[in-house]
């Protein structure tokens, strides 16, 4: 195996080169891909049976999302986890913290999330939940896949296979650690109005009780479980006008929009203006650290605002890698008061080291009811700055090769550069990023700078420099 700029490339025979070329993404983050194509019943199976067989059986939650396919994939996950004589709850529909949650109150070993999160419908995946609640760290995430690609998994003799599934519903438990942790009353006290778009995801059945139960009126949409996605389930402006919409009719103080596991949330100002999703975090943070200042754990990607407002506040930032599970160790390495990443992501710590989009709502809510401050106002006085996305589809097989190109451009320009994570190089003019995506076959381009003009010549510049 080799390990350059993040990606993993992985020497073996089982591994089908031509089924590759097709978007299945194996990573710390688990396994997904387009279902009927890469993502099929039989990779579900068997992943199921390699993390059964990882933990020696034991007692293993399961979770999804609404996707259509979810009944399909969670039938191979229970059959793959029985086959491997693991003991199995199931937890029906349930945001992805939920069941992270529940590792430790139900006493588990761990647990799988059927969920592609922010994917689209045609997407599904596997997101692999140790004993302590977190995603398994990249050394856990190789053993896992070792054992995958051995296909030597535990079998369960005829008599020892679970003959019947115990269900629960972690919802009740999520909310009242949730209330635990927060100022409820104060929240009461101001009565919020408040907007939700759930887009029909696992949210649905979590948000608007959470907010119902910390005195909110909700004005809900798109909270139908049984319905599709009527949108790309990741929470950026574009995805966000019927929210800003119903934020403006029914004159709510703040809109949430929800990713389809509830991990990544989106804001709408009492204005209707739909925020970055960068902002997300940089807004938390200065919530946060006006009560608790301390360190806030992200990733090399997310917008440097977060830096200056940690610096007006007392706070510091530290940048790891891409993905939850570096947030998640770094937080618990320095003590951090607050992680989370440019996505949309929000780690409370004080719940549990993992992204939850339940939190950050509870964490902006209390902020917005101790300040009395409309969020219009405190977004205002955040730093203004440009941040510019762009992805490449690229082969599996091309990442790598992509990359190191790129990297031979910047060094032919004499410049230095941050290999934390795929190649950032910060010009005098603001930064570039590039990275392979950990859930997706694409190349991720992130740049930033002070002024929309600047922003696009970086961009410009990185594409010139990667061919695409």
């Amino acid at each position: 195996m080799v390990n350059v700029f993040g990606i993993e490339l992985r020497r073996c025979e089982a591994i089908d080169l031509n089924a590759w070329m097709k978007p299945l993404k194996i990573g710390i983050t688990g396994v997904r891909g387009v279902v009927g194509e890469t993502f099929t019943p039989e990779v579900a199976v068997g992943f199921s049976q390699a993390f059964g067989t990882y933990l020696d059986g034991g007692r293993i939650l399961v979770c999804r999302d609404t996707r259509p396919s979810g009944p399909m994939v969670r039938a191979a996950v229970i059959a793959g986890l029985l086959a491997s004589g693991c003991e199995v709850i199931d937890l029906g529909i349930a945001p992805t913290p939920s069941l992270q949650l529940a590792i430790r109150w139900l006493e588990a070993d761990g647990g799988i999330a059927i969920t592609a999160g922010h994917n689209p419908s045609q997407w599904n995946a596997l997101k692999f939940v140790r004993g302590d609640g977190l995603y398994l760290n990249p050394t856990q995430a190789e053993e896992l896949l070792d054992i995958f690609h051995q296909g030597e998994f535990a079998k369960a003799a005829w008599d020892k296979i679970q003959p019947a599934i115990r269900r629960e519903d972690p919802i009740d438990h999520h909310i009242e650690l949730l209330k635990s942790i927060f100022d409820v009353e104060a929240i009461r006290k101001s009565r919020p109005r408040v907007a939700v778009d759930c887009c029909n995801g696992a949210c649905s059945r979590l948000i608007p009780r959470w907010l119902k139960e910390i005195g909110c009126e909700v004005l809900a949409i798109n909270d139908d479980p049984g319905a599709t996605f009527p949108h790309a389930p990741e929470p950026k402006p574009e995805t966000m006008a019927q929210l800003s919409a119903v934020v403006k009719a029914g004159r709510a103080d703040i809109g949430f929009a929800h990713d389809a596991d509830g991990e990544r949330l989106g804001i709408v100002t009492e204005l209707g203006q739909a925020l970055s999703e960068e902002l997300t975090l940089v807004l938390a943070a200065r919530i946060r650290l006006e009560q608790l200042p301390g360190t806030v754990v992200t990733n090399v990607s997310t917008t440097s605002a977060l830096d200056r407002v940690a610096a007006l506040h007392g706070g510091t930032v530290v940048r790891t890698q891409v993905g939850q599970t570096y947030i998640s160790e770094g937080l618990i390495e320095l003590n951090g008061v607050l992680g989370g990443e440019g996505s949309g992501g929000v780690t409370v710590p004080e719940l549990h080291l993992t992204h939850d989009s339940a939190a950050a709502v509870g964490l902006i809510l209390e902020g917005l009811a101790r300040s009395g401050t409309p969020v219009s106002k405190l977004v205002q006085d955040l730093p203004r700055l440009t941040m510019l996305k762009h992805n490449l589809q690229v082969e599996p097989n091309r990442l790598y090769s992509v990359l190191q190109n790129f990297r031979i451009a910047i060094e032919r320009d004499e410049l230095t550069y941050d290999l934390t994570d795929g190649i950032k190089v910060v010009l005098p003019q603001g930064w570039i990023h590039v990275r392979a995506s950990n859930t997706e076959s694409i190349i991720r381009v992130i740049v930033e700078a002070e002024e929309t003009t600047a922003a696009q010549h970086l961009l410009d510049w990185v594409r010139d420099r990667i061919g695409k």
